[in-house]
């Protein structure tokens, strides 16, 4: 691992206890990057392809951008193990070196930690490469000046990782394909594609556009700057780490030579990411199409498809960014796959479980953080009897975990008693021996702990919030 004697230093001094860190932590760095050594510009966008592009990239006020970035994403640390909270006090100390080494070519980026999240598929996993926050404010840099530059070149087709561009537009695209007459689709499944990217045939796109050659060094360090798993080092001679600021914009800039391709044979298409629908009329017309592109892909930009997951089906037997779709009436409409509903059912079975250990106060904010967000995403589906099933199943869960939280007899009939319930029945339901799941169903419960009074104790519902987001 390349940990600089600054850092080494700089990490024995936080051990030690170093001094509190000024809370104006933005203002704070804003000083703490003014440097002599820093040139300063006024370049302007017709020159920053040109030979000054890093000269761009290290500006005082791009940097400072780049470092509250990666400040409010937060997020674990690399390999030097040095977190965001400690960002500040080490730019401060080595500001001055570190831009020097950069500027003269000489800075080598720490590998990336790799993190492995489980993938819907039972056994597969998902790899992440997490850059140390140091290389991640150096990659936020770079992303920011080189993604006005590249958002010229792409595609009005691709929506992902884009300004002012999300999945609901990539799905309102395919209902607008479908509604034109667009049923049949090719559903690309790109094989890990983020892990397999030729590099050298990425540096050869990147060529094309950026003309300063230092900061083609820099990219170009960081794709083999290796992953370190399990406490070894392994080099990184294919794909671009997940994980880092930099590489939603590198995977993008190397799939519109696919989206360009597509273009110009005249195909419909959508893609977010590595997610690819190319859309025709008929089936027949799709498996021509499947086989026609496939060789531009695997051969002129040496990615690999995979061929098991590849098809060719009706569009409404696909599932993509997790909806499905079908039509009603001429109208292209949406559900959500039931992929995606059994996905959101196990984590919401994991945020009502009984034994984690959880306060009802921490409960009722985790419920909440994750209803917001998961109708947020799918608020463009048809889902109000989905919603409303879900919402009973979970408010029965719910009432479970308060049936277990009272243990003793006493407690269960104090409870009952405050909530409502009379002496008589109060006294014959703390005294039952019917599981906790059972009884969670029981008349007595479904009074004391009713919908308004689980509403009341700061619980929110699917159905409920999604009302509100549509009306």
């Amino acid at each position: 691992m390349n940990v600089t004697k600054e850092e080494i230093k700089y990490r024995k001094l936080q051990k030690e206890g170093c001094q509190e860190k000024n809370s104006a932590e933005h203002e704070g760095y804003s000083g703490a990057y003014a440097s002599s050594r820093i040139t300063e510009n006024n370049i302007t966008n017709e020159n920053l392809s040109g030979n000054r592009l890093l000269e761009e990239i290290l500006d005082k006020s791009n940097m400072n951008k780049a470092y509250k970035k990666v400040k409010s994403n937060k997020g674990a640390g690399g390999v030097d193990g040095m977190g965001v909270d400690e960002l500040l006090q080490y730019l401060k100390d080595n500001k001055e070196p570190l831009i020097k080494s950069i500027r003269d070519g000489k800075y080598h980026p720490n590998p990336v930690r790799r993190v492995e999240i489980p993938k819907e598929e039972n056994g597969k996993v998902r790899k992440l490469g997490i850059p140390t926050v140091v290389d991640r404010v150096i990659q936020q840099a770079i992303a920011q000046v080189l993604t006005p530059i590249f958002e010229k070149q792409f595609s009005d087709n691709s929506y992902g990782f884009r300004p002012k561009r999300s999945a609901h537009g990539a799905i309102r695209k395919c209902q607008e394909n479908m509604k034109e007459g667009y049923k049949y689709v090719v559903d690309m499944d790109l094989e890990k594609y983020f892990d397999t990217v030729n590099q050298s045939r990425l540096i050869e796109v990147l060529s094309r556009t950026i003309k300063d050659g230092r900061v083609i060094s820099l990219i170009h360090k960081y794709l083999k700057a290796g992953v370190v798993v399990k406490h070894k080092f392994e080099e990184t001679k294919d794909g671009v780490p997940q994980g880092g600021p930099l590489s939603p914009l590198l995977s993008n800039i190397m799939l519109n030579e696919l989206d360009k391709e597509l273009e110009r044979r005249g195909h419909r298409f959508v893609r977010y990411a590595d997610d690819l629908m190319i859309f025709l009329k008929s089936r027949r017309s799709a498996k021509r199409t499947l086989k026609n592109i496939l060789p531009y892909i695997e051969k002129k930009l040496f990615l690999k498809v995979n061929q098991e997951k590849t098809k060719v089906d009706y569009i409404g037997r696909v599932k993509f960014l997790g909806f499905t779709f079908y039509m009603y009436k001429g109208e292209a409409r949406l559900r959500i796959h039931p992929k995606s509903i059994t996905k959101m059912k196990r984590k919401v079975k994991e945020l009502t479980a009984r034994s984690n250990g959880w306060s009802n106060e921490i409960r009722i904010k985790k419920l909440r953080r994750y209803i917001i967000g998961w109708i947020n995403y799918f608020k463009l589906a048809d889902m109000k009897s989905l919603l409303k099933r879900v919402d009973q199943w979970m408010r029965r869960r719910i009432r479970m975990i308060y049936w277990k939280h009272w243990k003793r007899v006493r407690t269960k009939f104090k409870k009952l008693q405050s909530l409502g319930i009379n002496k008589q029945k109060s006294w014959e339901y703390a005294n039952t021996r019917k599981s906790y799941w059972r009884i969670s169903k029981s008349p007595i419960l479904n009074k004391s702990l009713g919908n308004e009074i689980l509403k009341e104790f700061g619980y929110l519902f699917f159905y409920d919030y999604y009302r509100q987001v549509i009306s």
